[in-house]
């Protein structure tokens, strides 16, 4: 390509003619195609300015410059605006050179849009929290609200005024954000709110006649590229919409009610506070992911954070699929908001929180049946668990499992000047022998810094394997074994012996990765034994 294509494009148009449409060697392939391409070139430095300019077709879905920032210039986004109108994903991650201006301007090109990331750009917006372009009080409310009437069709968003920008919209008080649309020398929001309602208005009607013609053929008939529906699923993905009444309304210049709902296509949001998730809930029906920040001192109101929390969630209970939450506080304070939400949860990050040698693990995990990726990363207890709490943690006649669990972490923080973890939570030793012993799917495996010993629940693990291994599949890395799966496990700040990392090994065919990284009780000539006998990598410091 860099041969023939990008080089005769390089020396006769790249810089003399400006084309809004290329007839190149791709337009002919499938999107998805070009799009791999172009990933795999910027992922490897191999993308050039001429080559991308080639890649620019009209059948892109998706676009990701991340890797290659270095390209993006004004004039690339004009490229992009003109010839990827129907884009649905779009990173520009790390184009410093690029104004709001160009910016605004490109994205108003993209009506299709889905998932945006502007992080490390000049501009406030979407996944670009920390870089402080703030100039005034209320400018990142009122970029909020802006951004998500001008892409309705947006369905990921990092954004710090997400909640309280739908409850300016569905107020209607964008008097409020009048003193940044003068400035900036943008339309009025109200102004805009207007033309998207009669615009979408307009399209429902087109819809429902051609469904209507097309009921009277007795035909089937595809909208707006989404193919054969059923009739859930377009409602569900038909975006903010405003009713009938509404139409009218916005047509006759009335104020519209707050009784009539803006409804946004917003499934994956992250960066929220806790006590903005019942104002989001009222706008956003149909979210599935999650991410919110936890203020353990907040204004509750009279109630515990977590009983905020999962009032907040209480919307989306049975629908949502993944729930990240950073508190700093103990951990059991967010069971009842997996009360609410855990059953339908595959995917769990629990970030920051605190734990006690009387955690409840074990409630956790039953809160949670269909868990595929389990992340908690937590401060170990400050006092180490006595003998009698041990033993009051009996054993459960039916103990919790994950059998959906691909990738389990457990991280603990530590004190850089320990070389050993203190031994304070012993009863966590039973929790992750559930976990490995019930996990049959178990794929990526890190338990960082545990504060309780973990060889003796690999050799547990282990003896349970060959006491049940005539009840399998004669290959010892059948699938349905327990870490017959497993591909990378890392044990840094562990008491893991070398021994059991080899008993580990020789059962789990498909490892290919070992981390055992300040493991004491392994010495330099065990690991350089193991190093040269295997093709397992292992890392040992």
């Amino acid at each position: 390509m860099k041969e023939v294509w990008a080089k005769d494009y390089a020396d006769n148009y790249l810089d003399h003619y400006s084309f809004r449409y290329i007839m190149g060697p791709f337009n002919m392939l499938p999107g998805d195609l070009v799009e791999e391409l172009t990933w795999i070139l910027c992922t490897r430095k191999q993308m050039s300015r001429a080559a991308l300019h080639l890649m620019l077709v009209p059948q892109l879905r998706s676009l990701s410059l991340e890797r290659c920032p270095g390209l993006l210039t004004s004039a690339l986004c004009a490229h992009i605006a003109a010839r990827c109108q129907g884009l649905r994903s779009l990173d520009l991650s790390g184009g410093q050179q690029l104004s709001s201006k160009v910016l605004s301007e490109t994205l108003g090109c993209l009506p299709a849009l889905r998932s945006l990331s502007l992080a490390g750009t000049p501009c406030d917006s979407l996944l670009a929290l920390d870089i402080g372009f703030r100039e005034q009080e209320g400018d990142s409310l009122a970029v909020a609200a802006y951004l998500l009437l001008s892409l309705p069709s947006l369905e990921r968003v990092a954004l710090e005024d997400l909640a309280q920008a739908c409850c300016l919209i569905q107020h209607r008080q964008f008097n409020q954000t009048d003193e940044f649309t003068d400035r900036e020398g943008v339309p009025r929001l109200g102004e805009v709110w207007r033309q998207w309602g009669l615009g979408r208005g307009m399209d429902k009607k087109k819809r429902e006649g051609a469904t209507a013609g097309e009921k009277e053929e007795g035909g089937n008939v595809l909208l707006d590229g989404y193919g054969s529906e059923s009739d859930e699923d377009a409602a569900r993905d038909e975006g903010p919409h405003c009713s009938q009444n509404q139409t009218e309304d916005i047509k006759k210049g009335r104020s519209l009610s707050c009784d009539d709902r803006l409804f946004l296509r917003l499934k994956d949001v992250k960066v929220l506070s806790c006590d903005s998730l019942d104002s989001l809930s009222n706008a956003c029906p149909n979210m599935y992911s999650i991410s919110v920040n936890v203020d353990p001192f907040g204004n509750a109101r009279g109630s515990s954070q977590g009983s905020l929390l999962a009032a907040g969630l209480q919307s989306w209970a049975g629908q949502l699929r993944r729930l990240s939450v950073h508190y700093p506080g103990p951990l059991a304070d967010l069971l009842p908001a997996l009360r609410v939400a855990g059953s339908s949860l595959v995917s769990l990050t629990l970030e920051g929180v605190k734990t006690s040698p009387h955690t409840p693990l074990l409630e956790l995990i039953k809160l949670c049946p269909r868990l595929r990726d389990l992340l908690i990363s937590a401060e170990p207890p400050t006092a180490p668990q006595g003998a009698e709490d041990e033993e009051d943690q009996g054993g459960d006649p039916d103990p919790p499992q994950l059998p959906d669990l691909c990738s389990l972490t457990l991280n603990f923080s530590y004190e850089h000047s320990q070389m050993k973890p203190v031994m304070s939570w012993m009863s966590l030793r039973r929790v992750l022998k559930c976990l490995l012993a019930g996990s049959p799917l178990l794929e990526k495996l890190s338990l960082v810094s545990l504060p309780c010993p973990l060889n003796c629940v690999l050799k547990d693990v282990l003896h349970v394997l060959d006491l049940d291994q005539n009840l399998f599949a004669s290959s010892t890395n059948s699938p349905s074994m327990p870490l017959g799966r497993i591909q990378s496990i890392d044990l840094p700040r562990t008491d893991v012996k070398m021994i059991t990392v080899r008993s580990l090994m020789q059962r789990s065919k498909r490892l290919n990765r070992v981390d055992l990284s300040y493991c004491w009780r392994i010495t330099q000539l065990e690991w350089l034994n193991c190093e040269t006998s295997s093709k397992v990598q292992v890392v040992w410091l």
